[in-house]
């Protein structure tokens, strides 16, 4: 539980920020690594000590600290690689998911992950749709669907295009609702096919 407080807290100001100021800050996700690192090391020392009276360390959400090095890792290096592929991922979005590793260790920090790019995707349509329309979104599509067919590639853009495509990308309320939806295992009632 102890966890959970902590990554929800951290996330909730990361939201606040990212939709108020476009910006996650430093002061967030640092001590949210460090806290998630702390807080799993401390139970793994005391897992070792005590091994028998190891079991509310799981109450408390810890995990293995090489659990929670590895989650920081792992998604840490997700994150760069669309850091370097990819113009819209700023490096508070990298710093936002290793923190996410970090308080969660790798399988859930991925899980969290994971969802936070469908969610991110979601809302990214959901804006596209708002900016641009259904019905001029559906001709554009058919456009580009008909280039493909012909030529096989894709028709020029506008530069009125191009512009509503760059819409502003909000990772943390994504990653808050993500997180949300691990922690509280909401993810087994999505159906999956």
């Amino acid at each position: 539980m102890l966890v959970t407080i902590l990554l929800l807290a951290f996330l909730a100001v990361a939201a606040g920020t990212d939709l108020t100021r476009h910006k996650i800050y430093n002061a967030t996700t640092y001590p949210g690594m460090l806290a998630g690192l702390l807080v799993h090391g401390l139970g793994s020392a005391y897992a070792l000590v005590a091994p028998e009276s190891a079991e509310p360390l799981a109450h408390w959400g810890c995990v293995p600290l090489h659990a929670a090095l590895a989650g920081w890792a792992l998604c840490g290096f997700v994150m760069v690689l669309c850091y370097v592929l990819f113009r819209k991922v700023g490096g508070g979005d990298v710093k936002l998911m290793a923190m996410i590793g970090a308080l969660l260790g790798y399988e859930q920090g991925l899980m969290v992950m994971l969802w936070t790019f469908v969610f991110g995707a979601c809302a990214g349509l959901m804006v596209l749709v708002w900016r641009v329309g259904p019905w001029r979104l559906t001709v554009r599509i058919l456009r580009q669907i008909k280039f493909v067919a012909r030529i096989g590639g894709w028709g020029p853009l506008t530069d009125e295009e191009r512009g509503q495509l760059q819409a502003p990308l909000f990772l943390a309320p994504c990653a808050l609702l993500a997180g949300i939806m691990v922690r509280f295992e909401l993810e087994r009632f999505v159906p999956l096919f």
